[in-house]
C-alpha cells in the first residue's frame, strides 16, 4: 500500500503549504524513502495556463508540457527530480474526467454524484502519480484553506483513504499563529478554529505545523495540543526563515521526519541532509554582492509587490549567485516606469545585470525595449527570457537594422516589420479561440552553435548539444529577417533540430547579451544552477569588479 500525507492550510492563504510539502518530501527523500509530491488546485480551470500571474503566481511548465501551479517548481527544486503532469490536478480537470467517463457510460448507468465519484477520481489520480513515480510515499498539497467549499471534495478523498487505510494516511495542518504588535503575544485561537473546521469535514490532523514570525513556545504548544486534539510533540514550530531551503532543517529540529515515518510504520535508512546543511550554512556567509534589475510587469498587486509571478526565475538567479559565493541583490522594476520617465531609465546604470522575464500583452512593452537598448549600448550584461528575448530582437531591429516600426505581431498585427511572428501551427488555435493548453509547451531539443556564448555556458557544466529546455510561447523569431540580423552581428546560437525555430539570440560584441526563447529557470536547482543563469551572473559580477 502506498502511504499518503495530506497537507492542508488554515487561517489564510500563502501560509507556506507548498514549501512545507517540498520540505517534508525532501526530509523523507533524505531518509531513503522513495517519495513524490502532488499539487491539488481547487479551481475550475483545467490547468494554470489561463490563470492571472498577479493573482495566482507563476505558471510552472513541466517537462511533459503541463501548465501547473508554481508549487510544482518548488517540488522539483527540493527533490531535484522532474515532476510530471500526473502530479498536478485541478477541480476542473477532475470534473472533466468524471463527466467524460459518464458520457462514455463508464459508470454503467449509475447516477453520478459529487460524492463518492469525485473523491474516487481524485484517489485514482493519486494512485497513478504514485505508480508512475514508483513512490512509496505521496505528499499531497490541498490548495486553499480549510473551511472553503472549493477544496472540500479533496479533503473528503483523503478522509476516505484514511478510513480505509488508517495506518497509511497522515494529515498535517499548516496554520498561522499571529503575534499582534499591540498585544505582543502569540495567539493560538485562529489555529484552533482551523483545526475545528477540519474536524467538521471528518478529519483529525496528526500534526500541526505552526507558521509564525518566531518559534512556538511550550505554553502555546500545550494549548494547541489541548484544544486541537494532537500530541504536544506533534506541534511543529515553523518560524520565518531567511531562505526557504532552511525549512527542512527547521522541521528536523523537531524530528518531524522520524515522527511521520513512525506514524506510517516505515523504517528509515541511513541518509541525511548534509549537502542541504552545507548549502544553507554557506549562503549565510556571503558578503560580496551582485545587483540584478528584473524589469517586468507582473509585480504590482495594488500597493504590494508580488514577486511570486517570477518565483522560478528568482530562485534560478539565487542558485547561480550562491554557486559563485555571491549574495544576490534583486530589484523588481515595473517596465511602465521607463515609459513615464527617461531619468528613471538611467538608474539601470546602478545594476550589474539586467534581466527581462517572460510575459504577455502590450502593457510595459516600450519600457522593456528601452531597458534592452540601455543594456546593449551601455554594455551591461543582459539576459532575456522568452518575451525578454523577443524584446531584444525588436530593439535590435529598430536601432541597429533601422527597421522603423519593427514589432511583434502579438502587439501590433499590422507592423511593417513583424520580426516576431506567430508560429504557423498556432494560427488554427487562435482562429478557434483555443487558448488553454495550446501554446508550444514542454521540453524541446535545441542545437547549439560551436564557440557561442550559449555553447560555452553549457560546456562548463559538461552538457553537450543538443540541449533540452522547456517552452511556453506562441510567437517566434521571423526567419525572413535572419540574414539581415546576421549581417549586422546577431548570432542565432540555438536552433531547433531542423533549424526552423530560433531558440537563442546573442551578440558577440558585448560582455554578455543573450536571449532564450525557452525558460531555463524551470530546470535550475539549489545545488545545480542552470548554465545560462550561471554565466549571466558571472558576467554581472565581472562588471561589478570593473566598476
Amino acid at each position: 500500500m502506498v502511504k499518503y500525507i495530506f497537507v492542508v492550510g488554515g487561517v489564510m492563504s500563502g501560509v507556506g503549504k507548498g514549501t512545507t510539502v517540498a520540505s517534508i518530501a525532501k526530509i523523507l527523500q533524505s531518509k531513503g524513502v522513495p517519495v513524490t509530491a502532488v499539487k491539488i488546485d481547487p479551481y475550475l480551470n483545467v490547468d494554470a495556463g489561463t490563470m492571472n500571474p498577479t493573482e495566482h503566481g507563476e505558471v510552472f511548465v513541466t517537462e511533459d508540457g503541463d501548465e501547473t501551479d508554481q508549487d510544482i517548481g518548488n517540488y522539483e527544486r527540493f527533490l531535484d527530480q522532474n515532476i510530471l503532469s500526473t502530479n498536478y490536478m485541478t477541480t476542473g480537470r477532475v470534473y472533466r474526467a468524471v463527466i467524460e467517463k459518464e458520457r462514455a457510460l463508464g459508470y454503467g448507468g449509475k447516477c453520478v454524484e459529487a460524492v463518492p465519484h469525485i473523491p474516487e477520481e481524485i484517489i485514482r489520480r493519486l494512485n497513478i502519480a504514485a505508480r508512475k513515480t514508483k513512490a512509496k510515499v505521496v505528499v499531497v498539497e490541498i490548495g486553499g484553506t480549510v473551511g472553503e467549499y472549493q477544496n472540500l471534495l479533496f479533503i473528503e478523498a483523503g478522509r476516505m483513504l484514511k478510513l480505509k487505510h488508517p495506518s497509511d494516511v497522515v494529515f498535517i495542518l499548516v496554520s498561522f499563529l499571529p503575534v499582534p504588535a499591540k498585544i505582543g503575544e502569540m495567539k493560538t485561537k485562529p489555529t484552533q478554529t482551523a483545526a475545528h473546521l477540519l474536524n467538521s469535514a471528518g478529519v483529525q490532523p496528526d500534526f500541526i505545523i505552526g507558521r509564525s514570525n518566531q518559534p512556538i513556545d511550550i505554553p502555546r504548544k500545550r494549548k494547541l495540543a489541548t484544544f486541537c486534539g494532537v500530541r504536544e510533540e506533534d506541534v511543529i514550530s515553523a518560524p520565518d526563515v531567511t531562505n526557504i531551503y532552511e525549512i527542512p532543517l527547521n522541521f528536523e529540529r523537531d524530528g518531524l521526519g522520524s515522527k511521520i515515518l513512525k506514524k506510517l510504520k516505515i523504517k528509515s535508512q541511513t541518509k541525511d541532509l548534509k549537502s542541504w546543511k552545507r548549502l544553507t550554512t554557506k549562503i549565510k556567509g556571503f558578503k560580496k554582492e551582485v545587483k540584478i534589475a528584473i524589469v517586468g510587469k507582473y509585480f504590482k498587486s495594488g500597493d504590494f509587490t508580488f514577486s511570486d509571478s517570477y518565483i522560478s526565475l528568482i530562485e534560478a538567479l539565487k542558485h547561480a549567485a550562491w554557486a559563485q559565493n555571491l549574495k544576490p541583490i534583486l530589484s523588481w522594476i515595473d517596465s511602465t516606469e521607463f515609459e513615464k520617465s527617461k531619468t528613471k531609465l538611467k538608474e539601470l546604470k546602478n545594476y550589474d545585470g539586467i534581466l527581462i522575464p517572460g510575459g504577455f500583452g502590450e502593457r510595459g512593452v516600450e519600457g522593456k525595449i528601452s531597458a534592452v537598448h540601455f543594456a546593449r549600448v551601455n554594455k551591461i550584461p543582459y539576459l532575456g527570457i522568452c518575451y525578454g528575448m523577443q524584446m531584444a530582437v525588436i530593439e535590435f531591429a529598430r536601432n541597429v537594422l533601422k527597421l522603423k516600426g519593427a514589432n511583434t505581431k502579438e502587439i501590433n498585427p499590422k507592423t511593417p516589420h513583424p520580426v516576431i511572428d506567430l508560429i504557423p501551427e498556432q494560427l488554427r488555435h487562435l482562429a478557434k479561440n483555443h487558448f488553454g493548453g495550446t501554446m508550444r509547451l514542454g521540453a524541446y531539443p535545441c542545437h547549439l552553435k560551436d564557440k557561442s556564448l550559449a555553447q560555452k555556458a553549457y560546456a562548463k557544466f559538461k552538457i553537450k548539444t543538443p540541449i533540452k529546455e522547456r517552452h511556453r510561447h506562441r510567437y517566434e523569431f521571423n526567419n525572413k529577417y535572419r540574414i539581415a540580423f546576421e549581417k549586422k552581428g546577431a548570432l542565432f546560437s540555438g536552433l531547433s533540430p531542423k533549424g526552423a525555430l530560433v531558440e537563442i539570440f546573442e551578440l558577440a560584441d558585448h560582455p554578455f547579451f543573450l536571449g532564450t526563447q525557452f525558460h531555463p529557470e524551470f530546470k535550475s536547482r539549489p545545488l545545480f544552477p542552470h548554465p545560462i543563469y550561471f554565466s549571466f551572473i558571472k558576467a554581472a559580477s565581472k562588471k561589478r569588479i570593473v566598476k
